[in-house]
Formats: C-alpha cells, structure tokens, sequence
C-alpha cells in the first residue's frame, strides 16, 4: 500500500525494517476519492495527515473573485500535508486533481513516532523542508521565470519527482491535468498556456497531449527551463 512512499523515502534516506514498521503501523484508513474534491479547507482542524497512495493532490489557495492558484502538486508517495501534524490546520485547501487514493495517518500516531523514533522524525522533518523547496522554486517561476520557463521547468520537475516512485522514465510519463489546471499552477491563462505548448512542441522538446508528458530533448528541455534539480535534494543522507 505504501510502497511509492516508501521508495520515495529511500531515495534520500536509510529506512531500517524497524522504521517501515513502525510507518505500517501508523497508516489509518484508506479513501478513494473523485477528482476536483476538496477535502481539506481553511481552518479546519485536522487530526490526522494525507499520504497520497495514487493519483494528483493539489494544494491551493482561492482569492474572494474565485480565481484560484495551485502552489504545490503531490503525487503517489507524497504527504499533502505533513506540516498539519504541528499546524493543526491549514490556511489553504488541498484537493484531488484527479481520481486519487489517499490514507490517513492518524496524528496520534505521527506523535509516537516521534517519540520512539528520531531519525525517522528527521526524515519526515526532512520531507516538510522539500516541500518548502518546492515552494520557493514555484515563487521563482511565478515571479522571475518567462511563460515557456516555467512550463518547461514543472514538465522536468514533475519527470524528477514521478521518477523516484516508479511512475516516469527519462522521456515519458503521465500527467492527467488539463491545461486550465496547468494555467493555475503557471500564473498564466489557458490561452497562453495553449499557445506555449505549441511553441514546445515545435522547438521539439516537449509533447503534452492527453494528459502525457513525451519529452524529446531532455537535455534541451532543461537548459530552456535552466532546470537544476538540486532543489530536490536528490542525494542519499550520510549517516550522522
């Protein structure tokens, strides 16, 4: 059940069989959902965090006119919302972008893990650390990057980060989102959105059709995007 989390985990970091065990045992009930449900909202106090088993999660924040901007995807292996555990609620919503199977884990659990098992609690602190990365390259693109930058940079981000979990190879992967969802993750209009695929298509870099990502120059793809992905943190932990 929680295997993409697992490798997700292990892909930066030691996990021993005590630890997956004792992540085993915290997982709480599983929900299918539909897409576009929001399931957490502001304020709302929560007493336990998402684990996301399958499908696209989004966090997002509305304005009063109902525009709406996307500041992070979570994907099958992710935490939509660890930082709940200390938080206690959010001050955004989370919602499925597509149909999604998440698990719930109880923060009472989360808490004894904690106590009983440090490194593992750095772990998961480390994970709360990468989606603030996360965060503060999205700003970068929102505010610095051009309107084929940023595009180019989530395709290769989202390449790096379904990867790790089994779900990407270097010049394929699925990205069931259409291009007003794509808009609200860009700062940008579904018509300039429209128009900038195109240009991809044409420069030969990148394929975005019916919700697949085929890259044909990877190379490419992230010298246009000036992708480096060391935001991600992709290297093992040395033991301390």
């Amino acid at each position: 059940m929680i295997e993409k989390h697992l490798l997700k985990l292990r892909a930066r970091d030691e996990i021993s069989a005590d630890e997956e065990q004792a992540i085993r045992a915290a997982v709480g009930e599983t929900v299918m959902l539909p897409a576009e449900h929001t399931f957490i909202t502001p304020g709302k106090l929560l007493d336990h965090s998402t684990l996301v088993l399958d499908g696209i999660v989004a966090r997002y924040k509305d304005l009063s006119d109902g525009q709406r901007q996307i500041t992070e995807l979570h994907v099958a292996g992710d935490f939509a919302d660890l930082h709940s555990f200390t938080l206690q609620y959010l001050d955004h919503s989370v919602m499925t972008l597509t149909p999604a199977r998440i698990v719930r884990m109880p923060h009472k659990a989360l808490a004894e893990i904690t106590e009983r098992y440090p490194h593992l609690t750095r772990v998961y602190w480390f994970g709360t650390n990468l989606d603030a990365a996360i965060h503060r390259e999205w700003e970068l693109s929102l505010g610095r990057r051009s309107a084929i930058q940023r595009i180019a940079h989530l395709f290769c981000e989202m390449q790096v980060r379904l990867r790790i979990v089994g779900l990407a190879s270097e010049r394929h992967y699925d990205l069931p989102l259409t291009q007003a969802v794509l808009a609200e993750c860009l700062g940008l209009t579904p018509v300039h959105v429209n128009r900038v695929l195109k240009e991809l298509r044409e420069a030969a870099l990148v394929e975005f059709r019916s919700g697949r990502v085929t890259i044909l120059d990877l190379l490419g793809l992230r010298a246009m995007a000036d992708f480096d992905p060391s935001y991600l943190y992709l290297e093992r932990k040395r033991p301390r």
